[in-house]
C-alpha cells in the first residue's frame, strides 16, 4: 500500500450556509485522496451545519481508514462546539 498523503483544507473565517457547499466539495475531493488536516485557526463564526459537515467528513475518513484532524481550532470554533454539546464528536479530531 502506498504511503498515505495528507491534504490540507483551510476553513474560511465565516462558515455559514453560503460557504458550506464549497467546503463540502473541498473535503470530498481531499477525502478521495486520503488523509485530511483541516486548518481551523482563522474561523470567526461557524454554523451548526458546518460543524455537522465536519463530523460527517471525519466519519467518511474513518470508514475509508484515513486520518482526519482539525488543526489549531479557533476559540470561536471551540465555543460553538461546546455550546452545541458536540465535544465528544470532536474530541478525537482536534490537533492543538
Amino acid at each position: 500500500m502506498a504511503k498515505q498523503s495528507t491534504r490540507a483544507v483551510a476553513l474560511p473565517a465565516i462558515i455559514d450556509l453560503d460557504a458550506i457547499d464549497a467546503i463540502r466539495d473541498q473535503l470530498a475531493e481531499a477525502l478521495d485522496e486520503g488523509a485530511v488536516l483541516v486548518d481551523a485557526g482563522g474561523v470567526e463564526r461557524v454554523s451548526t451545519n458546518a460543524l455537522l459537515l465536519l463530523v460527517s467528513a471525519a466519519e467518511t475518513a474513518r470508514r475509508n481508514h484515513f486520518d482526519f484532524g482539525i488543526a489549531t481550532p479557533s476559540a470561536a470554533m471551540l465555543a460553538a462546539i461546546e455550546r452545541l454539546g458536540l465535544g465528544a464528536q470532536f474530541s478525537g479530531m482536534m490537533r492543538q
